[in-house]
């Protein structure tokens, strides 16, 4: 059974994970974790102080715990630039000064780093509105180049030809088997029947506005990142697939820290950094569920929670883990699951980290759409 330990400052209370009731625990584990979740508040999404919190908190976890691998992400230039318009400089600095973080982070714990950017932020150039369709539009407050459609009439599939902010229609059958031609033992878990009948790619520079875009206009929005910047003196890899590879096959002899910094490109690297394939043929992977998940699996996984799904549409009765959004099952496969160590995981990007590496112990901020409700650790492994 997996803990979860709700912290909003002034009350703190622990749950089962997966069912999210009430649960005691004695568990020393359980018990070190609520206490470093009582020293470090969080900050809030687009607090410049966000990314202090993550080394700070993964700092005094390394200290009570030991680990011999750490995932953390620094994200908050990411919400940042997303929302909020900066002057050229100011820009610059905020990504730098993520890659500083990171740095600290690297000089204070001693562990080898692997550093994965998710590439650049560019200038939103123009917003499709799709909510007056016939059929369903799909997309996410985070995803700016993909939008699912269900159920499109005629009318609908002769308004998006027309568009040329549009870079692609693709049904879900030529989705799907571009990923099964690519990656021959491809894992779909969702119901597909759920997924839209087809996905839209916007041009570079262009976004989606649908019924389930809930937030402020974005200003910058992830560029086309088909390749990504990777920083790490354990060795070269040419794709996202082949991190997790290298990690696992270097434990042995060094304590290692996966960090992502997210909205990140290729000029805030160090000069020895290479560039990593992020996706199939036209498909990039944005920040987010799909791209934390390629890296923590070593396989392409756009289908785990692909874009333009209809997960309202689930089983209201069947729905597990309330607390990590619109994930439902705790994913296989990943980076520490099976690793016989220590390991842990910190960063600002909610929901995220607690679900996707597998590690022992996690921390995370517990923000939903930028609004700041504390913090979690989520307890997966308590017999080590």
């Amino acid at each position: 059974m997996s803990l979860a330990i709700i912290d909003a400052r002034e009350w703190q209370n622990t749950f089962d994970l997966e069912t999210g009731q009430p649960q005691t625990s004695e568990s020393p584990a359980a018990d070190m974790a609520a206490r470093v979740l009582s020293r470090h508040p969080y900050p809030g999404d687009v607090d410049e102080k966000a990314n202090q919190w993550v080394t700070g908190t993964a700092l005094e976890l390394i200290d009570r715990y030991d680990p011999d691998l750490v995932c953390v992400s620094y994200v908050q230039q990411f919400f940042a630039d997303r929302h909020f318009r900066y002057a050229r400089k100011e820009r610059e600095r905020l990504f730098a000064s993520a890659m500083e973080e990171a740095e600290r982070f690297i000089e204070k714990s001693g562990f080898t780093p692997v550093i994965v950017g998710t590439g650049d932020m560019i200038p939103l150039k123009g917003e499709m509105d799709l909510s007056g369709l016939d059929g369903l539009a799909v997309s996410s407050n985070w995803s700016a180049r993909y939008c699912g459609i269900h159920a499109p009439s005629r009318h609908d599939m002769a308004f998006l030809d027309s568009l040329d902010t549009l870079e692609r229609i693709v049904s879900r059958d030529q989705w799907i088997q571009m990923f099964a031609t690519a990656q021959h033992d491809l894992e779909i878990h969702q119901d597909t029947n759920l997924m839209p009948d087809f996905l839209l790619a916007a041009r570079q520079g262009h976004a989606f506005k649908t019924m389930g875009t809930t937030l402020r206009k974005p200003v910058h929005i992830p560029a086309k990142n088909f390749l990504v910047p990777v920083f790490s003196p354990l060795g070269r890899v040419d794709d996202l697939r082949d991190i997790k590879p290298l990690i696992r096959s270097r434990l042995p002899d060094h304590k290692i820290a996966l960090i992502l910094v997210e909205g990140v490109g290729e000029r805030f690297f160090p000069a020895s950094r290479f560039m990593c394939q992020n996706g199939v043929d036209w498909f990039c992977n944005e920040p987010g569920d799909a791209f934390y998940l390629t890296v923590s699996t070593g396989k392409h996984q756009p289908f785990a929670y692909p874009a333009g799904y209809r997960f309202f549409d689930k089983d209201a009765d069947a729905i597990k883990f309330p607390f990590s959004g619109y994930m439902d099952t705790i994913p296989e496969h990943t980076l520490a699951q099976d690793f016989p160590g220590k390991s842990i995981a910190v960063g600002n990007r909610s929901m995220f980290m607690h679900m996707v590496f597998g590690v022992d112990i996690s921390i995370e901020c517990f923000a939903r759409n930028l609004f700041n409700q504390g913090c979690m650790a989520v307890v997966h492994r308590e017999d080590k």
